[in-house]
């Protein structure tokens, strides 16, 4: 009887919760290699996790040293990297505290048990939250999600959250009631379409919170990290928030998630109020620190709106040359093609051609490469998804 393919391991001992095609094996920066040995350029970098591509030599040595030395010893004791990386996430967002976790759904569900917590006094406790936002998948941050395709078969959901549409001030202000904590939303969202919020849709959403005093909580889950150009997406809008989640990127692929509260809100949380057993360990955060390095020293932003303003240039040529193409939009390198038709033939037809893309709901095509391309792996792209394009 011979091996057992991956496969049919997958088939036999895998809940059925996702439907992949190919088998990856190995990656290489912008590159991965399947079973098979064929190459592909991955412009999909894990869902906006491998920002600095795969196996990026600073993270790999970052881990394999920490590793040998100490993996985990729980909260209960201080570690020496934890400290470090928080004062990087503080050092570039605003002045505040952080806590780690795991996930981006844990970072978010962080940020509703700080706003839920921070409200009980004055009995608050809603959160108004964005029409096709997604948040996570555990109960809470589900319940947050405003794409209710993600939360079928598993009502009723968790009380407490309202959804109005996105980029309406107007909406959120009749939301409003006097048991609202804060408000919920990604500046850009991802899973919905890659959707950016409107500058003057977040100036308007600050004033709005501080004049009712209500908490703004930004999820940059998928957003943050660089993707945008800024380690921060809110950073373009000049607009900062009470408390922001990061995970994703923040770990290029080993597990880790974050959120960062105000300074003056940080007594909030008190020792017991909210913990963690693998959150913020010294090797996940050996990673988180090695990403900052390479985003710092690499000049990686620079590269990101470089390689963002050469690959928008030829997207826009290729949307002249075919009329699928409807609309460009997003932010940096995190890029979104409306389509005037079903996303997946073109997904399928791009992975034939060796460039590995995502969807973003279901008509448009989620473009995430790596922060480190450079200029002849957009090349490669462009003629790629024109392949792709002519096809499908």
């Amino acid at each position: 009887m011979g091996e057992i393919s991956t496969t049919e391991l997958q088939e036999r001992y895998l809940l059925n919760t996702y439907a992949p095609e190919l088998t990856l094996v190995k990656g290489s920066m912008s590159w991965v290699q399947d079973d098979r040995g064929r190459e592909y350029l991955d412009f999909a970098s894990g869902i906006s996790v491998c920002n600095l591509g795969h196996c990026h030599p600073r993270v790999t040595e970052a881990i394999q040293r920490q590793a040998a030395r100490l993996v985990h010893v729980s909260n209960l004791f201080y570690n020496e990297n934890q400290p470090r990386l928080a004062q990087k996430i503080v050092e570039h967002g605003f002045d505040g505290k952080v806590f780690f976790c795991n996930s981006g759904a844990e970072a978010n569900e962080g940020l509703i048990k700080f706003a839920r917590r921070w409200g009980r006094k004055t009995g608050r406790h809603r959160i108004v939250c964005m029409e096709e936002s997604f948040h996570g998948r555990t109960l809470a941050a589900l319940a947050a999600t405003g794409r209710a395709k993600y939360r079928e078969g598993f009502q009723p959901d968790t009380p407490g959250f309202r959804h109005v549409p996105f980029n309406s001030v107007e909406a959120v202000e009749g939301a409003i009631d006097h048991e609202t904590a804060a408000v919920l939303l990604e500046p850009i969202q991802g899973e919905g379409g890659v959707v950016p919020a409107d500058p003057e849709y977040l100036r308007r959403l600050r004033q709005l919170c501080a004049a009712r005093n209500i908490l703004l909580l930004f999820d940059e889950v998928q957003c943050g990290m660089g993707r945008t150009g800024e380690i921060f997406a809110f950073r373009h809008y000049g607009v900062e928030p009470d408390a922001v989640a990061l995970a994703k990127a923040l770990g290029n692929g080993f597990p880790i998630g974050a959120f960062m509260v105000r300074r003056e809100l940080a007594d909030t949380f008190v020792p017991g109020t909210h913990a963690t057993t693998f959150g913020g360990s010294p090797l996940a955060c050996a990673a988180g620190l090695a990403v900052f390095a390479a985003i710092e020293q690499e000049n990686l932003l620079d590269n990101c709106r470089a390689m963002a303003g050469l690959l928008w240039g030829k997207l826009e040529q290729l949307r002249d040359k075919h009329s699928i193409i409807k609309e460009i939009r997003g932010v940096g390198l995190m890029i979104g093609l409306v389509l005037q038709a079903p996303v997946k033939p073109i997904i399928q037809a791009a992975a034939e051609a060796g460039l590995l893309v995502l969807p973003a709901g279901e008509n448009v095509l989620r473009l995430l490469p790596p922060l480190t391309i450079d200029n002849r792996e957009v090349e490669i792209a462009i003629e790629r998804l024109d392949q792709a394009f002519e096809t499908a």
